[in-house]
């Protein structure tokens, strides 16, 4: 059930990103974006497996919100992405 809750929330999560143009009130923060990133990146991947980028500001923010959920589990990690994404869709609606 967590991994079919995980790709449900996923989907919205990534709908609303895409049209986050045709919606001024749905604007989540970047640090709010990049704990999704991180958790996602955790599920999919598991520990980080890349060097940190040394220039590109985004990849290296990217690189830190996955870094930090080192040695989480992907049930864990599955079940915190659920969670935040649930806090971000009820803070900003659907």
């Amino acid at each position: 059930l967590t991994e079919t809750q995980f790709l449900m929330i996923n989907l919205i999560i990534i709908i609303r990103i895409k049209n986050n143009k045709l919606c001024i009130f749905w604007k989540p923060t970047n640090e709010e974006l990049l704990t999704l990133y991180g958790l996602y990146k955790q599920v999919l991947v598991g520990d980080v497996n890349t060097e940190r980028p040394t220039v590109d500001p985004t990849g290296k923010a990217k690189w830190d919100a996955w870094q930090s959920r080192k040695g989480m589990s992907k049930d864990d990690a599955m079940a915190t992405y659920i969670t935040e994404a649930n806090g971000i869709i009820s803070k900003y609606g659907m």
